[in-house]
């Protein structure tokens, strides 16, 4: 701030003047003093108005310095924003790859698993297959096993006078040979029998059996299998001189062959020419006559059978209607007793049947 000088008038000094335009006397003091505080006033005006502006830019300049300050602030604040998400960025990208890293080792891993667990299904699989075959094989065999053993247990039952023997396992002929017998114990001939429960038909069969009649001088060959030829549809059925039948009418069919071969022995028996009755009995077996014969006498066994099944599901069904009615009547008694009861109390006279027994 400026310093500011003020003469002050001596003692010996005039107070007054004359105003050279109005002519009228001045005091000196007055206006000394009057001019010193102007003069003080522009002087401490000016002063004043040097030091606002001086801090009017001093404070400009501090704002300056703020608002650089603050800039810088922000731009460190953005670097720093920017860091962060240059850092996160690097971090996903790093994630990302790990994941990736460890989504392939996995997704071979599974592949590894996936190939380990094709190769035990594949292994598996091959090996149940080959079990069911195996197994297979031997049901079918222990299915024509169990079909021959109750065959024979048939014959042996319905036939107690013939010998029924069993062809052992490997050897050469048929599975069954029944040498049919009077009661006197005459030999009237030989049936051989084959059993097979396969699933399907085989011509070859046929072959096989009529090799073996002719080794074992048998009279009458007869297959008992499940699936028939056309020839033998119905159930029985003369097919190339070989009699093919089906469990269910092997029985029948022996009692007719069985018969014929005895009538025809009978009358060998009492005849000389044996080799003419021989060839006639072959002849009888196997022509159309014959085969008619038994076939009608089988129609009429299936038949009869039929019937019986269809009568005894009819007689069931009528059975199981009155029972059902009966056990309604008898539930409509009891609920009708049992109000009345309630009702009358022990003097009501008890219903045989309708009461406990006394030991409960």
């Amino acid at each position: 701030m400026p310093i500011i000088k003020v003469v002050i008038p001596k003692a010996d000094m005039p107070t007054t003047l004359t105003c050279p335009h109005c002519g009228k006397p001045v005091e000196i003091t007055s206006a000394f003093k009057a001019e010193a505080e102007s003069s003080i006033r522009a002087e401490i005006s000016k002063s004043m108005r040097s030091e606002l502006d001086e801090k009017e830019k001093k404070i400009q300049e501090l704002q300056k310095q703020e608002i650089s300050l603050r800039d810088q602030q922000r731009k460190l604040e953005e670097k720093d924003k920017d860091l962060e998400l240059t850092i996160a960025r690097r971090v996903d990208d790093q994630r990302k790859q790990s994941e990736a890293v460890v989504t392939q080792r996995i997704t071979e891993l599974f592949r590894l698993k996936e190939a380990e667990k094709d190769k035990v299904i594949s292994d598996l699989k091959n090996s149940l297959e080959d079990a069911q075959r195996k197994a297979q094989q031997g049901s079918q065999q222990l299915q024509g096993e169990v079909q021959e053993l109750e065959l024979e247990r048939e014959l042996r039952n319905n036939f107690p006078t013939d010998d029924i023997a069993e062809v052992k396992k490997g050897s050469l002929g048929a599975d069954i040979t029944q040498t049919v017998k009077t009661n006197r114990g005459n030999v009237c001939g030989v049936i051989l029998w084959e059993s097979k429960r396969t699933k399907n038909w085989s011509p070859e069969w046929i072959t096989k059996l009529k090799d073996d009649l002719r080794s074992a001088k048998a009279n009458i060959p007869i297959i008992v299998t499940s699936v028939l030829p056309k020839e033998a549809e119905k159930g029985m059925g003369l097919v190339d001189g070989v009699w093919v039948t089906n469990f269910t009418l092997a029985i029948p069919l022996a009692e007719l062959l069985r018969n014929q071969l005895r009538d025809v022995a009978y009358q060998k028996f009492a005849s000389e020419n044996r080799g003419t009755k021989a060839e006639a009995l072959y002849n009888y077996f196997t022509g159309h006559e014959f085969v008619q014969h038994i076939q009608s006498l089988a129609e009429v066994y299936r038949e009869t059978q039929e019937q019986i099944t269809k009568e005894k599901a009819a007689f069931e069904r009528i059975w199981k209607a009155r029972e059902s009615q009966a056990q309604r009547l008898l539930s409509g008694t009891i609920s009708i007793y049992g109000q009345v009861q309630g009702i009358a109390g022990q003097s009501l006279p008890p219903v045989p049947g309708l009461e406990l027994p006394e030991a409960l």
